[in-house]
């Protein structure tokens, strides 16, 4: 399949293939080239450049983009898409006053998660989850990482993680496999918490290898769940089985858990609502990856990351959706684009380099994602018409794509 895209109105994130990621002020700046044209051939990108080069080649399908943006696909590096059910009862207990704490303390949040999804078969979790897979597909994302954590159980986290390997088979978007069995503690480990560490380390973590389920190992590294130092101890066992760290980590405070995720080389460390100097220093010449989470700051009313300062500081940014059934249902990252410009000041510019560049980086795929650079996927957003690619932001309730390839193919 060859498609030649015509007439692109600005062709964004021009990218040489050496370009990892983008730090500090190198974030505002966005390569484009204006009256482009783009071609991709089967499941890559084969040429691309200004139209008065465009080539004169027998094609399958041309596509005229007069007054249309392209740019690559959304890489979505840190999500809980798969799940049973919903919260929607504790979307109304927070209206009505309760806290995060609050709920989680009376049976609710990830412990009622893991209950809905123990009680749902694979098959069902496998459906529900598919539908939220081609919703996300359909808004721009075209590379998403999703985490287990709703089980808590040995056969639990074990069922999420066949569901994520059989979604990655099924389908032509990018996934990547995150462990998260140390989300939270069940209710039978809740003061025995070495008890269930010792679960996650001598029971799930063999399992998952020998099935080879995940490329990654999360911990929720809060007050109130994972300590920094039950952290560590989780990060080391699950090294053994060569499994890097995405953590989650200063969602609700700052314990020194980033300094402990960059000491063992974190690819990503996650949500960073309440960052301290302290933690900027530590992330500097890092190869540590900070992903903000502004859907769920949005959706749960907590601070934002404090993007500004970190980019201002000469840190990295990457942004992501936490699309999951409690904090942020919602898997839009159109919206996360959005509110990463009208809540955290983020341009534009900084805000697409963080949800493609970036975020390839914090998922490990920067080699074949994230750039309109030769030989990366054909993975690529076409816009409706737009003054500029100002709009997508700026119209931030609007859905302004007018269709998404992904490996070459029109995702219909």
């Amino acid at each position: 399949m060859i498609t030649l895209i015509t007439n692109i109105q600005e062709l964004l994130q021009i990218r040489d293939s050496a370009i990892k990621k983008v730090s500090g002020t190198a974030m505002a700046v966005l390569p484009s080239i204006k009256n482009a044209f783009l071609l991709l051939k089967d499941d890559c990108i084969a040429d691309f450049g200004i139209m008065d080069n465009c080539p004169s080649i027998k094609v399958d399908l041309t596509i005229d983009a007069t007054g249309k943006v392209v740019l690559p696909t959304w890489c979505d590096s840190h999500t809980h898409i798969v799940y049973a059910g919903n919260r929607v009862q504790e979307f109304v207990d927070r209206i009505n006053g309760l806290s995060y704490e609050e709920i989680a303390n009376r049976g609710g949040g990830i412990l009622n998660s893991a209950k809905n999804l123990n009680l749902t078969s694979e098959d069902e979790i496998y459906r529900q989850s598919e539908i939220r897979l081609n919703e996300v597909m359909k808004l721009g994302t075209g590379a998403i990482e999703i985490k287990s954590g709703y089980g808590l159980t040995v056969e639990g986290e074990l069922k999420m993680l066949r569901v994520i390997k059989k979604l990655a088979k099924n389908y032509p978007i990018k996934i990547k496999a995150t462990f998260l069995g140390a989300h939270a503690f069940p209710l039978e480990y809740k003061e025995n918490h070495s008890g269930y560490i010792d679960l996650i380390i001598n029971e799930m973590l063999p399992k998952i290898a020998k099935e080879n389920l995940a490329d990654f190992i999360d911990v929720f590294c809060e007050t109130g769940y994972f300590s920094v130092a039950e952290t560590k101890q989780i990060m080391i066992a699950a090294k053994k089985y060569g499994l890097q760290p995405k953590i989650h980590v200063n969602q609700f405070n700052a314990i020194n858990g980033i300094e402990a995720c960059v000491n063992h080389n974190a690819l990503s460390v996650d949500h960073l609502e309440i960052v301290t100097e302290q933690d900027i220093e530590v992330l500097k010449n890092s190869i540590t990856m900070p992903v903000a989470l502004p859907s769920c700051s949005y959706f749960i009313s907590i601070p934002y990351t404090p993007a500004r300062k970190m980019i201002d500081a000469g840190l990295p940014l990457a942004l992501a959706t936490d699309f999951n059934p409690g904090t942020t249902p919602s898997g839009n990252m159109n919206f996360v684009v959005a509110t990463a410009c009208i809540k955290m000041k983020m341009t534009p510019e900084e805000a697409i380099n963080a949800v493609t560049i970036n975020g390839a980086y914090a998922m490990g795929i920067s080699d074949t994602h994230g750039s309109i650079t030769l030989g990366k996927k054909a993975n690529v957003i076409i816009s409706k018409e737009v003054t500029s690619f100002y709009e997508l932001p700026y119209a931030f309730g609007n859905n302004l794509i007018d269709c998404v390839f992904i490996d070459g193919k029109i995702v219909e």
